[in-house]
């Protein structure tokens, strides 16, 4: 499938190689118990990584709430499509040690979800 194909390529651009990735579509419900029980987090979520990664082998779970994807596919006026690839990717970037929680970190993680993004478009 082009998906497996293009999350092994974005992980290969980062000079690692993909092991056991596996993604869980769950609901907003569901998400936010992991996010409170995990991370003591008491808010909704669009995705939980869990990293498994061992040296150059990247591994982990994907959590996704399809609830958080259609909604924010409709406040970002953006495909239901295009709204689940780039939380997959989200997910993945994350395993490759990518971080969100800083600027300066957050606009690394934006940089290489858009880079991931357009090389979706050319496969």
């Amino acid at each position: 499938p082009t998906h497996t194909l293009w999350l092994e390529r974005v992980i290969a651009m980062h000079h690692r190689y993909p092991g056991a990735i596996t993604f869980i579509f769950c609901s907003d419900n569901y998400l936010a118990e992991m996010n409170q029980q995990y991370l003591d987090h008491d808010t909704f979520t669009d995705v939980i990584t869990f990293d498994y990664s061992s040296g150059a082998v990247i591994s982990g779970d994907i959590f996704i709430s399809i609830d958080r994807i259609k909604d924010n596919a409709v406040q970002f006026n953006n495909a239901f499509e295009k709204e689940l690839q780039l939380v997959m990717v989200h997910g993945v970037l994350h395993l490759l040690g990518f971080e969100d929680k800083e600027k300066a970190s957050e606009k690394a993680m934006r940089d290489a979800e858009v880079a991931a993004l357009n090389l979706l478009e050319h496969l």
